[in-house]
């Protein structure tokens, strides 16, 4: 049975979506599928038959009509009929199956580079043709190179729907996938997951209707609205992925929320204390996002926010404030942050402002000795009020919390999963801990709304007063000796600076040397500058001394590799120097260039650039050039790399968007936002079938 025709797919530039069952059933629910067959058709995703019904075209060819030879536009894919002249193979300039054939209106001559014998018995003179290519026209008259042909004898009608082309792997033909989907289309359950009164009200048709349509579009729709994706069927379809999204995501919130979690009511005698403390004041933002974070503690079940910032928005103090929280009822709070400069920097920051309050503050990473870190176990096992701040360290098995009520994490998006998990599993058995997670790389709103979507998000949007803008230059690494000069200059003047060295295709191990090299060479220009060199293979007593001197300001200027991204803060430090910046993405660059800037001196962050520049890295360059903010760099982050990049580790077990874009389906997303709540709350049973239809039997297991 010849199958109806296809749908729109995936676009060339979005990743291919993960395995998404459309039904619960077994895998062998393909039943009759040969043997040879599914595996490939595992790679595709599809495991079950349902799952075909969402398999939908990548594009659609038409044959539903013929195009006489002579009207055949140049250049476009068209459908002729015409009758064999003569068949030869040629041998200059190579080997070729070269075919003439003609109809009433013009002579058509078809190459053939790739063929095998029996194709030159099929075109016997004097039979029909029917071809499907691209005729180009040059100065040896009309050609066609490789054109899908058949030949064609009595009545041949032509097809009724366009032709769909889908997604498919090696060894898994057109014919088949067509095939298959026809089956599927008639055995499968097509009934709707949408309460009547939500399709009304959003004008949307029915699902059996759209996924039909899509698979088998009538030759009179406008492929405009195909391709673009605007048809009506193309909007339920989106509309669905973007619900069932949602009613995963906004599922596993109401899970957690089900569970205990300390109660910690906001006493606030420490943050008073605190806030008195402290050389400036908070922002009206980071009032705002204190008090949220304030009145979810103080609830039994676990707060589940994510806090993201601007560089140098000042998240630290917000973080302290939560961890007070904990400490006011008698509990204990953790900090983990992915490296040891940035866990370092909070530790410290964490004692100079809470020593003072009688607050105990402890440090735990993996460059502590045996005997420091084994104090370190042993006073959170004793159940003591207190804070402990480190690395993946805080997450080892020997690592024990006996009254863990807080779990921090910061630059969340650096840690997998399983990591970010861990942490709080370090909380009795008997409740599950807060969870706050930060991040300065700001999430655009749309990736917020989508992928975050099982977390209240907070959002620090104003920066702290006395905050001097950032001066961006562009400068080619030919001007590289009148780099070096601005730099000793600053540093001679009384100013220091940061020259951060290349990331050279991904090498931990030549971002090493070409660090080690610059150093040294830096310090022979420049003998009379103090040179410090820091990067991540120190020791960590080494790192820690020479960001202390850094800070201190002994010494100038730092040489560096990609490792102070994030967690330092000198505010003298005036002047960056970012190597090969077009190698870098656009949320590091803003991440480094964000080292500078922290004082009130005027600062200047310097990118050089190897030429010529790739398309992208010259896109990424002109961002980071014309903007400081952080949210929309983030926004043109996404839209030069999509959801997939930008989400990282977070992406395990997030279910990603094989068909609704972020940026042009927004409108959709709110509605989808807005029906996941409602049929969670009044029709649970469609919500599970509907999850079950996108997500088969991983539904049960998705998490974020």
């Amino acid at each position: 049975m010849r199958p109806k025709a296809a749908s729109p797919v995936t676009p060339p530039h979005r990743a291919a979506a993960p395995p998404a069952a459309a039904s619960s059933a077994p895998a062998e629910s393909l039943a009759g599928v040969p043997a040879d067959i599914a595996p490939k058709l595992a790679k595709l995703g599809i495991r079950v038959w349902a799952d075909l019904i969402l398999h939908l075209p990548l594009r659609y060819e038409d044959e539903t009509r013929l195009v006489p030879l002579a009207s055949a536009p140049s250049g476009e894919l068209v459908q002729v009929e015409a009758s064999v002249l003569d068949a030869e193979v040629q041998y200059r300039p190579r080997r070729q199956l070269v075919v003439r054939v003609e109809d009433a209106s013009e002579e058509l001559t078809l190459r053939f580079l790739h063929f095998y014998p029996n194709q030159l018995k099929q075109f016997v003179p004097g039979s029909r043709v029917r071809l499907l290519g691209e005729i180009r026209r040059g100065m040896f008259g009309a050609e066609a190179i490789h054109p899908r042909y058949r030949i064609v004898r009595g009545a041949a009608p032509l097809a009724d729907t366009l032709t769909p082309v889908y997604p498919t792997t090696a060894g898994l033909a057109q014919p088949t996938v067509r095939a298959l989907v026809g089956r599927a289309l008639a055995q499968c359950e097509l009934g709707d997951t949408l309460p009547q009164a939500l399709l009304a009200e959003l004008k949307l048709p029915g699902f059996a209707e759209a996924v039909r349509f899509l698979h088998a579009p009538p030759p009179d729709v406008a492929l405009e609205a195909l391709e673009n994706r605007s048809h009506p069927a193309w909007a339920r379809i989106k509309f669905d992925e973007l619900l069932a999204q949602q009613l995963c995501m906004r599922s596993s919130y109401r899970r957690r929320r089900r569970r205990a979690a300390p109660a910690l009511p906001a006493r606030g005698h420490l943050l008073r204390k605190l806030l008195d403390s402290l050389p400036f004041a908070l922002t009206p933002a980071q009032h705002r996002v204190i008090a949220q974070i304030r009145a979810d503690l103080a609830r039994a079940h676990p707060m589940q926010r994510l806090l993201q910032g601007d560089v140098g928005s000042g998240k630290t103090v917000v973080a302290v404030a939560a961890a007070l929280q904990a400490i006011e009822n008698d509990w204990q709070a953790a900090v983990m942050a992915p490296t040891e400069i940035l866990a370092e920097q909070h530790y410290l920051k964490f004692s100079a402002w809470l020593a003072p309050l009688g607050v105990e503050v402890m440090w735990i990473a993996g460059g502590q000795g045996k005997r420091p870190r084994a104090a370190a176990r042993k006073r959170l096992l004793e159940a003591r009020p207190l804070i402990a701040v480190g690395t993946h360290a805080l997450i080892q098995e020997t690592v024990e919390f006996t009254r863990l009520a807080l779990a921090i994490v910061d630059e969340q998006h650096r840690f997998g999963v399983r990591e970010r998990l861990a942490l709080g599993e370090k909380a009795p058995a008997s409740s599950e801990p807060h969870r706050l997670m930060m991040s300065a790389t700001p999430i655009p709103r749309t990736l917020a709304m989508s992928f975050y979507a099982d977390l209240d998000v907070s959002v620090i949007d104003t920066m702290p007063p006395g905050r001097t803008p950032i001066t961006t230059k562009l400068v080619a690494a030919r001007r590289r000796e009148e780099v070096i000069a601005r730099v000793r200059d600053a540093c001679m003047d009384g100013g220091q600076a940061y020259w951060v060295c290349p990331l050279i295709e991904e090498s931990d191990a030549l971002q090493l040397q070409t660090a080690i090299a610059t150093h040294e060479a830096i310090q022979q220009t420049f003998p009379e500058l103090t040179v410090g060199l820091v990067h991540g293979r120190l020791a960590p007593a080494e790192k820690a001394e020479v960001m202390a001197r850094f800070k201190d300001g002994d010494i100038s200027l730092l040489v560096a590799t990609t490792v102070i991204e994030v967690g330092v803060d000198v505010p003298n430090a005036t002047l960056m120097v970012i190597e090969n910046a077009e190698r870098m993405g656009l949320a590091q660059l803003h991440q480094l260039r964000g080292r500078v800037g922290r004082g009130r001196a005027a600062s200047i962050c310097i990118l050089m650039y190897e030429t010529p520049l790739s398309q992208l890295a010259r896109a990424r360059l002109k961002i980071v050039y014309e903007t400081a903010d952080g949210f929309e760099i983030a926004r043109k982050d996404l839209e030069l790399r999509g959801p997939g990049e930008l989400l990282g580790a977070r992406q395990s077990g997030v279910p990603m968007l094989r068909f609704a874009d972020l940026d042009a389906d927004i409108a959709l997303l709110e509605k989808a936002r807005l029906a996941a709540e409602r049929m969670l709350e009044l029709e649970p049973g469609l919500a599970r079938a509907h999850l079950a239809r996108w997500f088969g039997a991983q539904a049960e297991f998705l998490k974020a």
